[in-house]
């Protein structure tokens, strides 16, 4: 079904059921007498439909007021009528107002609505009792002598019945959300003339109920009123709604405790309705006191109005100042919500200067916003040290990526082949820059270098003492070939003023192509993986003692003929782990190397095979790998 066609058909529907059931169940009441609930329809229809909701009251009423006997003139004078009144509810609703914190649909969760809602229901109740009364007047002159009783009843019935229709109503519309929701109109219009007429209507009200109780009515002043009073309605109905409306599906901490409120004050109104159309009540008060029936009723229905006037009016101040005093500060607050973004400072000047409005306060409120007065420089504060920290960070990569390429600079990048050999390595750190480092170069045209070392720790410290130790060798290189007396003079510098007790293991090797003797010392570092026989073999030497813990040791230098090949690695490799703490190991090192095709280049495939066996894992500590392969004729 069409959208605009269901805010037409359901107040028509509701208008047929209250009106015509009501009317029969009394047994064919008119003019007010007992409970005639329909008329609260008018005002909810057109507050919570507009327009629509209008139309379909106000048409279903133009039929039940002809079903029930009212002629076509008294019929359509009070469906014109009964329209002003329900779409006036609809534009009042939709006002701006000084002091009203937003436009919102429907709603009654704050007592600045609730007293909009109540203001509506007294407007447009006088609007709906004078205009009727009038027309009463002046079609049937047999209700004259009545004519201020019909008024008050139809007043009671509509001040009682708007509002628990509307209670209900605006729950249900915001439950199941149909309200309607007016168009926002951009065109320009004269303000002050809508304020006139508002303020007009008013007086016109006023005015009307001044001189139908100061003097007689007579037709010609009845025509008067009612054409005022209908002239300037229609004339304000036309005013465009330019407010923003807010629509929000969040429930807040007044609407909440305003829902509590009007269920207790629904269920008092209702109790009072029913209680003041009780039939054998009412019978027994007619016995007791000197009042006919319809008197008794209005009183009856005076008397409860009173009572929930007594209970609403200082429940609504006392929820006013709760609102004022802690809801609307605590509202607030939450405003903080829009000004955090990740990382960012709280920039917001009005933000704080909203809660140093209740900084002067002595109660928890005061308490709370200067808290998150604190709380937002403190935050700002921080992120000013974060982001300084972060500036910091930021230049210690760009250095750590500097140190990194430096590093990688200072080890060979590409193979060293000839004719009798061939000789390759590479290296992994763990961070950025690591303490493992190899080397390779000829010495002269028969000899060649072959130096591995893995400084203690990581990061910086290690890569710095890893890059001295890599310098010094080759500076001593230049005067003597002895790996022995090289690393005695490395662990003796090292050894000097090293209040870190940082340390390294090097194996040092000068391979001579012509014999294919290799000479070789080593300071602590693994045994090298050798192959004879066509099978490698770990390789066995004299572990020697770390450079830089202790000075003027002797280093032992020892020889073999390399036949085949030889592997130099760090300990990175053989402590590989996995998520599980397993590692590499020696032994799975050695196999590697035994199943592997020889005539390859091994790196890529150990690389592989360990991150197969690590499965990704973090590793923590840097792998370097050095080779030299004989070739042999």
């Amino acid at each position: 079904m069409n959208d605009k066609i269901k805010k037409v058909m359901i107040p028509f529907v509701l208008m047929m059921v209250f009106n015509l059931g009501t009317y029969y169940l009394t047994n064919g009441f008119d003019f007010a007498e007992g409970l005639t609930p329909h008329v609260g329809i008018l005002l909810v229809s057109g507050l919570i439909f507009g327009p629509y909701g209008a139309i379909g009251s106000v048409f279903a009423n133009f039929l039940c007021d002809l079903i029930r006997g009212f002629g076509p003139v008294t019929a359509i004078s009070s469906a014109i009528a009964g329209f002003g009144v329900s779409y006036l509810a609809h534009k009042l609703w939709y006002e701006k107002y000084n002091g009203r914190q937003e436009i919102s649909i429907p709603k009654l969760n704050n007592t600045s609505n609730v007293r909009l809602f109540l203001g509506i229901i007294i407007i447009c109740g006088v609007l709906y009792v004078l205009t009727h009364g009038k027309l009463f007047y002046l079609l049937y002159p047999n209700t004259i002598p009545i004519n201020y009783i019909i008024e008050i009843r139809y007043f009671l019935n509509f001040i009682n019945s708007s509002f628990i229709f509307g209670i209900i109503g605006i729950w249900i519309s915001n439950k199941f959300d149909f309200t309607h929701v007016p168009k926002i109109s951009k065109k320009e219009y004269n303000k002050k003339l809508y304020i006139i007429l508002g303020i007009l209507l008013i007086l016109s009200l006023s005015i009307t109920l001044v001189i139908d109780w100061a003097t007689p009515l007579n037709q010609n002043i009845a025509i008067m009123e009612l054409i005022t009073i209908c002239l300037i309605l229609f004339l304000y109905l036309t005013k465009p709604i330019t407010g923003n409306i807010v629509k929000s599906k969040n429930k807040s901490i007044p609407e909440e405790i305003m829902s509590i409120f009007l269920l207790a004050t629904l269920i008092l109104a209702i109790f009072g309705i029913i209680i003041a159309g009780d039939s054998k009540l009412i019978i027994a008060f007619d016995k007791i006191l000197p009042l006919n029936l319809n008197e008794i009723i209005i009183s009856m229905m005076v008397f409860m109005d009173i009572i929930l006037l007594i209970f609403l009016i200082p429940s609504i101040a006392v929820l006013r100042h709760v609102e004022n005093k802690v809801i609307n500060p605590i509202i607030s607050f939450a405003g903080i919500e829009k000004f955090l973004h990740e990382n960012e400072k709280i920039e917001s000047e009005g933000l704080l200067e909203l809660y140093s409005n209740y900084i002067n306060e002595k109660t928890e409120i005061g308490t709370l916003a200067r808290s998150y007065t604190e709380l937002i420089n403190f935050n700002n504060n921080y992120i000013e040290n974060i982001h300084e920290i972060e500036g910091e960070k930021e230049r210690i990569k760009a250095e750590l990526d500097i140190a990194t390429r430096i590093q990688a600079a200072n080890l060979p990048t590409e193979p060293l082949e000839n004719n009798d050999y061939i000789v390759n390595g590479y290296s992994k750190p763990a961070k950025e820059v690591g303490g493992d480092f190899f080397d390779y170069y000829p010495l002269d045209d028969e000899h060649l270098a072959l130096i591995i070392g893995d400084a203690s720790g990581k990061g910086v410290p290690a890569a710095i003492l890893a890059m001295i130790s890599q310098v010094m060798i080759k500076q001593h290189l230049k005067y003597t070939k002895s790996p022995s007396r090289v690393l005695f003079l490395l662990n003796n510098q090292l050894s000097e003023n090293n209040s870190e007790t940082m340390f390294i293991t090097v194996w040092l090797g000068i391979y001579n192509k012509t014999t294919k003797k290799l000479i070789f010392s080593n300071a602590g570092h693994n045994p090298p993986l050798i192959k004879e026989n066509d099978e490698f073999t770990y390789l066995n030497i004299n572990p020697g003692i770390a450079l830089g813990l202790f000075e003027d040791f002797k280093f032992e230098d020892q020889e073999i003929i390399l036949s085949n090949e030889i592997v130099l690695y760090t300990d990175g490799i053989t402590d590989a782990i996995t998520e599980e703490k397993e590692m590499y190991g020696a032994d799975r090192l050695l196999k590697f190397f035994n199943e592997f095709e020889s005539d390859k280049d091994p790196i890529g495939p150990l690389s592989s095979d360990i991150n197969k066996f690590a499965k990704d894992t973090e590793q923590f500590d840097d792998m370097t790998l050095l080779y030299l392969k004989i070739k042999n004729d």
